[in-house]
Parts: structure tokens; C-alpha cells; sequence
């Protein structure tokens, strides 16, 4: 079996090499490059071409959110992890629409950094137990104050199996496979699902999945 290729980028040396030694403690996980700045990790993904880039937020010369953007558009296969002190919807949602499928809180790194990363090399999505709890307490927070209904209970079962597989990243193609559709079927529930929920993109959607707890 092949190692998963690891790129990292910090700007801090300390955190670099703690986060090294900690993937690289398990013998399918190989860290094949390091960058200091977000510049750096876009060359290093162009040369290397990791399977996944575990990328800080906030970095000099180019910060992380651009670096993911413009490696995503490079190499679609390599999966972003977002490292990030910030754990506000704001940076979620930028995180998703550059590209995430993780977004993890730094103090959390040593327990789900692992976790995370083969998540995100078998098309999961993967977030801080901490973000999750955030954004699903804040969510129903919001409901409470506008008194409104949760335009959730509106889906129908395939939706809500669709809702989910979507919000892990799965793709259109992927999603009808999973569940032996047709393309234009799937294609059709998320345009569906979308009304229902008043929600206009990917990254929209897996929000709000976070928010629901539909995926962690």
C-alpha cells in the first residue's frame, strides 16, 4: 500500500516539526515536503504533488486560504486540511469555498490531524469536534432569536442521503454511484435541496451540514 504524501505548511518551525513527528508516527503517512510561507507551499505542490496539504490559515507572504485556491486549481487531487486558531463560521466558510475539506482548531491538532488527513484521502470531510459543537449551537441559537422552522424537517430521506454525501465531498458522479442513481437524478435532489434550504453553493452546503451535525 502507498504512503499517504503529506505536504505542510507553517510559518512556525517548532509547530512544523511537532506536526511532522506526529503524522509520521504512523507508518502509512509520509510528510514529503515543508513550507514556511504560502508561496513556498504552492511550489512545493507543484513540485511533489501531495496527496494532501495541511496548510495554516494565517501565513506570511501568501496565507493559506489563497495558497489552497491556487493549489486546488494545479492539483484537484490533492486534498486541503486547514490548520487554523480560528474557529468562527467566517474562516469556515472561506476555508470550504478555497477548496478544505478539514478545518481543524490548532489546540485540537494532536488528536484529529491523523483522523483528518485519512479522511479527507478517502473523500471525507472532516472538522474540529469543536467547530461542529460551535456551529450547531450558534445555528439553533439563530433559529431561537428569529423564530423560525428549520427548513430541514422539509427534505425528504434521499435528500437528507444526498445532503450528506455532498457535504463530505463527494462529487455529483460519486454521490450516484454510492446510491445506484442516475447523474440527472442526483443532479436534480441538489438543486432541491438547495431551494429548500435557501442555499446557493457547495461550500454553503456543507456548512450548513456542520451546523445540522449531519457531518462532523
Amino acid at each position: 500500500m502507498k504512503p499517504i504524501r503529506i505536504l505542510l505548511a507553517d510559518d512556525h518551525t517548532v509547530v512544523r516539526k511537532g506536526l511532522r513527528l506526529l503524522l509520521e508516527s504512523q507508518p502509512e503517512l509520509s510528510v514529503v515536503a515543508e513550507a514556511a510561507n504560502g508561496r513556498e507551499a504552492v511550489a512545493l505542490a507543484e513540485e511533489h504533488e501531495p496527496d494532501v496539504a495541511v496548510l495554516d490559515v494565517a501565513m506570511p507572504i501568501l496565507n493559506g486560504i489563497e495558497a489552497a485556491r491556487q493549489i486546488g486549481a494545479r492539483h484537484p487531487q490533492t486534498a486541503i486540511v486547514f490548520l487554523s486558531m480560528h474557529s468562527d463560521e467566517g474562516y469556515v466558510l472561506k476555508a470550504l469555498k478555497a477548496g478544505a475539506r478539514a478545518y481543524l482548531l490548532k489546540d485540537s491538532a494532536e488528536h484529529d490531524l491523523i483522523e483528518a488527513v485519512k479522511s479527507v484521502t478517502q473523500g471525507k470531510a472532516f472538522f474540529s469536534p469543536a467547530i461542529s459543537q460551535m456551529m450547531m449551537e450558534e445555528y439553533m441559537r439563530q433559529m431561537r432569536e428569529r423564530e423560525v422552522e428549520d427548513s430541514y424537517d422539509l427534505l425528504t430521506t434521499r435528500e437528507r442521503e444526498i445532503l450528506q454525501l455532498l457535504a463530505e465531498g463527494r462529487s455529483n458522479k460519486d454521490v450516484a454511484n454510492i446510491l445506484n442513481l442516475s447523474l440527472y437524478t442526483v443532479e436534480t435532489h441538489r438543486g432541491n435541496i438547495l431551494q429548500k434550504l435557501n442555499l446557493h453553493s457547495g461550500p454553503e452546503l456543507t456548512l450548513y451540514a456542520i451546523r445540522k451535525g449531519v457531518i462532523r
